[in-house]
């Protein structure tokens, strides 16, 4: 059996466990930079405030309706996360991180268990733990708990947040139920494919020949396929390398003179470097993107990214930013307002098992000085050591002018009890 379990408004509830007198309130997260709506709470999308709502533009929506906005807080959200997900490991050892607020638990060995009353303690234990409110759902495959997950969550009153689909019946009708739009990895181009062939629930997509949909389907829909008809061919993910790893940011404000650009770029590239330490992995090619504010029409616009190919695999913030910044200089231009920047590092391969160069080689006092600096920030937090070229005091230049507390991850801003 399959288990997923998935944080109710995760970003809401996370200001909620601090700030109970948002209790029942209709909030709103706000993207980086305050740009737009990427969270609601149930009461706020009952107001009929859309996803991705600009923040500007709803300004008076937000007043009108006294809807709580604030900024994201992703130090709090992310160690929420991994508070809640710390609790599931308790229940199985075999456990897919999805995303940031949910989780696939797999149930191997549990033939005897009650998955109803297991559902339920793992539900009771989060809330009581951590105060973040979860549903569950159980069923034998994941495509299917993803299913009896949104049936817990659409009939809370009946179902008191877990559902367990164990029998034939159950699945019938849950797939009947459920519109093909709402099926888990059926995106929009599919939809509209299955709808031309009048399939618009989860149980006609089920009824389709096996023979058919690997014809006009690939392997994955035939798999998923497969699983809503409780035939398990979906395997929880390991944990992989990352192929690429990409930092990209939009500024607080545009920026037009290239120091600050600079800055920026040293940032995110410094920022790639540890993740490849992180991964043990080195790269062999960098790429750096420089773009204007596309919504400023009336402005001129300006896009490039310059590639550079590295003549030895490194994972060194000071190489790999040194080269960033180098090329920021070959891109800019005068007079462009610019408002977003990335670094990308690609062409990796395991840091202590790769091609070597016979006649160029990295500094070999790069990997005592990047481990030290890693196990100091590492100890100290907050970025202690950085690059001389970096802004000492921020590692994100963001605009987050409703931004709460880091209650559990900053001791100045840890919450106080009267």
């Amino acid at each position: 059996m399959y288990a997923l379990v998935d944080c109710n408004n995760f970003y809401a509830s996370c200001e909620r466990v601090f700030n109970p007198s948002l209790r029942n309130k209709p909030i709103a997260i706000l993207s980086n930079n305050d740009g737009c709506v990427i969270a609601r709470s149930d009461e706020a999308k009952t107001l009929g405030l859309p996803m991705g709502a600009p923040a500007f533009k709803h300004k008076k929506f937000f007043e009108d309706h006294n809807i709580q906005v604030f900024s994201s807080n992703y130090p709090l959200y992310g160690d929420m996360s991994s508070r809640v997900m710390s609790i599931l490991m308790q229940f199985t050892p075999d456990m897919e991180v999805y995303s940031i607020d949910e989780a696939f638990l797999q149930f191997k060995g549990f033939d005897n268990y009650n998955f109803k009353d297991y559902g339920t303690q793992i539900r009771k234990r989060i809330l009581k733990w951590t105060g973040i409110p979860t549903c569950v759902g159980i069923a034998p495959t994941k495509a299917l708990s993803k299913v009896a997950n949104k049936i817990a969550r659409k009939f809370p009153d009946e179902t008191r947040g877990v559902y367990v689909i164990d029998s034939d019946k159950k699945r019938i009708k849950a797939l009947k139920w459920l519109k093909i739009e709402d099926v888990w990895g059926i995106g929009r181009a599919l939809q509209k494919r299955l709808k031309q062939k009048h399939i618009n629930t989860a149980y006609q997509f089920t009824e389709l020949s096996d023979e058919w949909v690997r014809k006009n389907f690939s392997i994955t829909e035939w798999r998923l396929k497969k699983d809503l008809e409780g035939i398990p061919t979906l395997q929880l993910d390991e944990i992989a390398s990352k192929k690429a790893i990409a930092t990209t940011r939009s500024f607080e404000y545009t920026f037009s003179d290239i120091d600050n650009i600079k800055e920026r770029v040293s940032t995110f590239a410094t920022s790639c470097a540890e993740k490849l330490r992180k991964q043990k992995s080195s790269c062999h090619v960098i790429l750096i993107t420089l773009s204007s504010d596309t919504h400023r029409k009336e402005q001129p616009q300006h896009r490039a990214s310059r590639m550079i190919k590295l003549p030895f695999a490194t994972d060194s913030s000071l190489v790999i930013s040194t080269e960033a910044v180098k090329s920021v200089n070959t891109i800019f231009k005068k007079g462009i307002k610019y408002k977003r920047a990335g670094v990308i590092v690609m062409g990796l391969v395991p840091t202590f098992n790769h091609q070597l160069h016979l006649f160029q080689h990295e500094n070999p006092k790069h990997k005592p000085l990047m481990d030290t600096i890693d196990k100091l920030n590492t100890k100290y937090g907050d970025y202690k050591l950085k690059l001389a070229n970096q802004d000492l005091k921020r590692t994100w230049k963001m605009r987050q002018e409703r931004l709460s507390p880091r209650y559990t991850t900053n001791i100045n801003e840890i919450l106080k009890v009267k």
